[in-house]
């Protein structure tokens, strides 16, 4: 599993610093099964107030009654903690990018 950090260059919002894609290819073509050669789209980096970093999953936006909510396309089948795995990956790709252009 690679993850990519596809920085903000517009720099719109301020907060945001990043879109982070996770593409499944790693080694053999039996690692991921079916997943292997696709990727998951829709990660963001951002920037908290607090100065720290926070990382969005892809979600769908609908309405229901005039209301705007969202809808997680990726979710933990029984631990809610299976999502800080993703989180840590994505924010470690982006530090080491960060660093490089530094």
């Amino acid at each position: 599993m690679t993850v990519l950090i596809i920085p903000n260059p517009k720099g719109t919002p301020a907060e945001k610093l990043a879109d982070a894609e996770i593409h499944f290819t790693d080694g053999a073509t039996e690692a991921w099964g079916p997943l292997t050669g696709l990727k998951l789209i829709g990660f963001g980096v951002w920037e908290r107030r607090d100065g720290g970093r926070t990382v969005t999953f892809p979600a769908r936006q609908y309405s229901v009654n005039g209301e705007r909510r969202s809808f997680a396309l990726l979710r933990p089948l029984l631990d809610a903690q299976a999502l800080d795995g993703i989180r840590g990956l994505i924010l470690e790709a982006y530090a080491r990018q960060e660093a490089q252009i530094r």
